[in-house]
């Protein structure tokens, strides 16, 4: 992951049985200082284009500050906006906890404490974590996990490694040989076996170029348009 990045993608959705294109995601790093601290501002942004927002309006950004080396999360936050459906959340993370608060709907915001593992991760930062594994040491169906919180709760998240595939086009990048991955949700967040896929270039960057999902709300895909660093 470069210090500065910024990842656009295409988003599709399967709509009556076609993969139809329908937002634009962009996934960002940027190095920030604060007074007494740098951080990695890890961002996650997702709009529908303007034609389908009388369809199904979405506005989503999720947000970690994060320990540029490690990767530990400080502070993460979530703002969603998804048809008539709207969440606002942010967790402070300590050594073995978070303090959540809560908002949905525009409801009175409710403050609790989730206990966590010390190496759990908010979403976003764990799909940078993603990135950092060594795939070149793992055979094929080799397993690893990771723990995340999402909705003030914790949750196992399992990686296969399904070996390498060619993608014809990554965006700018073009043609790249990609390491392939199954990801899978002891909770809902991700739905079925080896139907949540990851393509990352089989190289030191790790690029995500085409990902599938299939959540509880049914299936899409997300694809590369373009990749800057500075």
């Amino acid at each position: 992951m470069a210090q500065n990045e910024k990842l656009v993608f295409v988003g599709s959705y399967n709509m009556s049985g076609m993969m139809t294109q329908f937002a634009e995601i962009t996934l960002q790093s940027k190095r920030v200082k604060t007074s007494n601290n740098t951080y990695q501002h890890l961002s996650l942004t997702a709009s529908t284009y303007s034609k389908w927002d009388s369809f199904f309006k979405i506005r989503d950004i999720y947000e970690s500050y994060v320990n540029p080396t490690s990767l530990t999360p400080t502070l993460y936050k979530r703002q969603v906006e998804e048809g008539g459906y709207r969440i606002s959340e942010k967790y402070i993370f300590g050594k073995n906890s978070i303090k959540a608060t809560v908002s949905r709907n525009g409801r009175q915001p409710s403050n609790q404490s989730v206990t966590i593992g010390n190496s759990t991760t908010d979403i976003v930062t764990a799909f940078y974590k993603l990135r950092k594994i060594n795939f070149n040491n793992m055979k094929v169906g080799q397993i690893t996990s990771f723990k995340i919180v999402f909705d003030a709760t914790e949750h196992v998240v399992s990686v296969r490694y399904l070996g390498k595939e060619t993608v014809a086009r990554a965006g700018n990048l073009g043609k790249k040989v990609c390491h392939k991955i199954s990801m899978v949700s002891q909770a809902d967040i991700l739905k079925g076996k080896d139907r949540n896929l990851v393509w990352l270039t089989a190289d030191a960057q790790k690029i995500p170029v085409l990902i599938r999902f299939n959540i509880p709300v049914g299936a899409g895909q997300a694809t590369l348009k373009s990749a800057t660093f500075n």
